[in-house]
C-alpha cells in the first residue's frame, strides 16, 4: 500500500507542469550546446584561425614538461597547459550566455507589452465605467457641509 502512494506521489511530482517543461530546457539546452559548439569549433575558430595566418586554435598550448621516455622503457607523457582549448571553450559560452541574454530580452519585451496592454485595457474599463452613486451617509454629510458653509458665510 505505501509503495503505491509512493509511487502516486511520484508521479504526481514529475507531472507537475516546471518539472516536465525543466526538463524539455534541459534536452533543448543540451543539444543547443552541441550546436554551439559544432558552430564555434567548426565554423568560427577556423576562420579567425585563418584571419590569423593558419593559426590552429586547438594545437595551441604551452609545454611545461615534454613528454620523454624513461630508462626502463616507461614513456611519460608531456604535461601542458592547452589554452587553445580554453579559448575555444570561452568562445562556446560567450555565443551561448549571449543567445540566452537575446532570448530572455525577448521575453521581457513580450512580457512588457502584455503588463502594458492589461493596464491600458483596466484603465479604459475604469474609465469607461460610470461612478458609484454615493451612499445615503455621503448624501447626508454633503447636505451638512453645505448647511455649514450657509451658517459660516452668515
Amino acid at each position: 500500500m505505501a509503495k503505491s502512494k509512493f509511487l502516486q506521489e511520484f508521479k504526481d511530482f514529475a507531472m507537475k507542469g516546471n518539472v516536465v517543461d525543466m526538463a524539455v530546457g534541459v534536452v533543448i539546452g543540451g543539444a543547443f550546446g552541441k550546436i554551439v559548439s559544432s558552430l564555434v569549433s567548426d565554423v568560427i575558430m577556423p576562420a579567425i584561425g585563418a584571419l590569423m595566418g593558419g593559426l590552429d586554435f586547438t594545437t595551441l598550448r604551452w609545454v611545461i614538461k615534454p613528454a620523454y621516455t624513461t630508462e626502463a622503457g616507461k614513456e611519460i607523457a608531456e604535461a601542458s597547459l592547452n589554452y587553445g582549448n580554453f579559448i575555444q571553450t570561452v568562445v562556446d559560452f560567450l555565443i551561448i550566455a549571449f543567445s540566452i541574454f537575446l532570448v530572455i530580452r525577448a521575453i521581457a519585451k513580450m512580457n512588457a507589452k502584455k503588463k502594458a496592454a492589461e493596464e491600458a485595457a483596466a484603465a479604459a474599463a475604469a474609465a469607461a465605467a460610470p461612478a458609484p452613486e454615493p451612499t445615503k451617509e455621503e448624501v447626508l454629510l454633503g447636505e451638512i457641509r453645505d448647511l455649514l458653509k450657509k451658517q459660516a458665510e452668515k
